[in-house]
């Protein structure tokens, strides 16, 4: 979800925070604060990007900003279009013009009102935006919009937006942009909305003036956000009167504190956690679809670059990266990386999407077999020299940089495999973790500002898509060099074909696009989609009723598409019509998560802010393009 569309970690500030992690409050409640038995507690091993929905990286930033706001239209629990910030849309029968009709009477938090200007300045800001080839943050949000070729909005009254395209486009109402208080973001300007360095930037500290369901009240980086009900919120509130959202430096802490009620719900736990947290009292696991993949990317790029690049010409060969795609044993790493919660990877569109989703030919699709592998690499041009060491086409022997995220534990497994097959090739793998922001700024290509150096050979991370593919699709588009692009890859077919997918209104005629679309990047296989990872979560029953995942039967209950999940959490042992209702809570502060991992009190919010100070060094990391989206319906974590 994200460039100039998705620039996979592109320009982005990530808060590298003080990351011990904080196990939530147990005790009572002091005076004037919320019942303990009234907060929801959510873990991540997730840190936060901040509250400048525009800087959003990680799906853990995207739950954030759709509790703060609303989108111009939501999804429901089936992911079907529902009423966001607009009740109602038309669209004209040249598909370029939208009209949405704006909720009446609605309020922002902070008791002002909110309008169809709201909904056309935050739309012409991106516009603004584009004008002055500017990227918004982490250019993931305003990509929605450009894929959809907007080209003008107006407010020709407070409840009616009208939204122009160039073309007929089916990806204005998927747009995934949150509505934006005009009357708190208008004083700054475009640089210091979109420039995390810039002088002034506005991080949008707390209290956070939204029209969601909840607004954030409290942020410490590298460890909590803490929401308050919103008491103006046009819509179903949940029985939670506040959410903390946690951060847990370990997936293993993190699942000890919900096996202690010390958390309520956990995203992205281990496999073998997992099954071993199967019919534990009062915990409930889901398995949720992969709306993504974990990939291993190659480095194509092909120029020379100074102190950087790829370290052979060889990884910019459409046929070597075949030959190895034949080296790796996709079927085994779903089962013995994922312990099965995964299928193999075929297509840069998992089966999530099944309207779009093609997989590979059987007469075209690889298999782990070595000995082909090495057939293909000879007959590319790849030979061994007398000691078995394989050689590129300029005599050089080969040896590869192989790294992955250290929010990735899981790929280290990964990297022993492919480690051991490759070597076996005659090409020797030197594997290694590299720090997140690190391997962002080694990512960065030349065509990025400032400039990087492309500096790896392969790397392995993950990526999620939308509702819609065109997030997934876009990263491989030759624009994406210096943007989302990891891979540098360019095929003219495949930039025309997406260009032409987002300007059909035909389901049919798109799916043939996508469909040829799928079969360019196999062949050409810039990276491999290693597996569609399976999203983990599992929730407590014991204070929290009215679970509902998104869809039923293949979500998750939270960290989808939108507030929904909240909004249906009953008190546990209720019916759905006892939890409070909308504007019941309220906002008062509370304590901040109060426990450490060992059990010893720690202060509440407000002398911990004394004692730990600024406590986060904001980072910009320079990885245009790279960090995958992770705002997952239904992944595992990477990102």
């Amino acid at each position: 979800m994200r460039r100039s569309l998705r620039a996979r970690m592109v320009r982005a500030l990530a808060v590298a925070g003080l990351i011990t992690a904080l196990v939530l409050p147990a005790a009572s409640p002091a005076s004037g604060q919320v019942a303990d038995d009234l907060i929801l507690r959510v873990g991540t091993d997730q840190e936060f990007s901040g509250l400048n929905p525009w800087q959003s990286i990680y799906v853990l930033d995207y739950e954030v900003f759709t509790l703060n706001y609303d989108l111009l239209v939501g999804y429901d629990e089936n992911l079907g279009f529902t009423e966001g910030f607009a009740t109602s849309w038309e669209t004209s029968d040249d598909g370029k013009t939208t009209t949405f009709k704006i909720r009446p009477d609605m309020q922002w938090s902070d008791g002002q009102p909110a309008t169809a200007e709201d909904a056309r300045y935050t739309y012409q800001l991106v516009l603004d935006a584009i004008a002055a080839e500017v990227t918004l943050g982490s250019g993931y949000i305003d990509g929605y919009l450009s894929s959809a070729n907007l080209s003008a909005v107006s407010a020709p009254d407070p409840e009616t937006l009208v939204v122009e395209t160039s073309t007929p486009t089916s990806l204005l109402l998927p747009a995934y942009v949150p509505i934006l208080p005009k009357h708190v973001w208008e004083s700054h300007t475009l640089e210091q909305i979109a420039n995390a360095e810039a002088d002034d930037f506005f991080p949008n500290d707390p209290p956070v003036v939204g029209t969601g369901p909840y607004t954030a009240v409290e942020f410490q980086a590298g460890q909590f956000m803490r929401f308050a009900r919103n008491p103006n919120y046009w819509g179903e509130q949940g029985a939670a009167e506040e959410v903390i959202i946690q951060h847990f430096e370990s997936n293993e802490t993190m699942v000890q504190a919900l096996r202690n009620g010390e958390i309520d719900y956990a995203r992205g736990i281990g496999a073998d956690a997992f099954d071993a947290l199967e019919g534990q009292e009062d915990i409930v696991t889901v398995e949720g679809f992969a709306n993504g993949y974990s990939y291993l990317t190659f480095n194509g790029y092909s120029k020379p670059i100074e102190g950087g690049g790829a370290s052979t010409t060889a990884l910019a060969d459409p046929a070597f990266r075949d030959a190895m795609g034949w080296a790796v044993d996709l079927p085994l790493l779903v089962d013995r990386v994922l312990a099965g919660h995964g299928t193999p990877g075929t297509s840069l569109i998992p089966p999530f999407h099944s309207n779009w989703y093609v997989p590979p030919a059987a007469d075209v699709q690889r298999s782990f077999n070595l000995q082909t592998a090495d057939e293909k690499l000879v007959a590319a041009g790849y030979v061994k020299d007398a000691s078995g060491q394989r050689l590129d086409k300029e005599g050089e022997p080969i040896a590869l940089r192989m790294t992955w995220p250290a929010s990735e534990s899981e790929l280290a497994t990964v990297a022993q495999f492919i480690t051991e097959w490759w070597g076996e090739l005659g090409i020797p793998v030197e594997a290694g973790v590299t720090e997140d922001d690190t391997l962002l700024v080694d990512l960065a290509p030349p065509e990025y500002d400032p400039p990087g150096k492309a500096d790896f050979d392969v790397y392995m991370w993950g990526w999620v898509g939308d509702v819609d593919p065109t997030s997934l699709l876009q990263p491989f588009t030759t624009d994406e060099i210096g943007g989302s692009s990891d891979t540098f890859y360019s095929n003219p077919r495949f930039d025309e074909l997406f260009t032409l997918q987002g300007q059909t209104t035909d389901e049919a005629e798109r799916k043939a696009m996508l469909q040829e679309m799928q079969e360019i990047f196999y062949r050409d296989l810039p990276n491999i989609p290693l597996y569609y990872d399976s999203e983990l979560h599992a929730y407590r029953t014991d204070r929290f009723g009215g679970w509902q995942s998104q869809p039923p039967d293949t979500g998750t209950p939270l960290f989808g598409f939108g507030p929904i999940g909240y909004t249906k959490l009953t008190v546990a042992g209720s019916t759905p019509s006892e939890a409070p209702s909308a504007g019941a809570a309220s906002p008062g502060v509370t304590a901040a998560p109060s426990a450490a991992p060992g059990g010893s009190e720690t202060p509440t919010a407000d002398n911990t802010t004394l004692i730990l100070g600024v406590g986060a060094l904001i980072l910009v990391l320079l990885a245009g393009g790279l960090v995958l989206m992770r705002r997952r319906g239904a992944e595992t974590e990477e990102e």
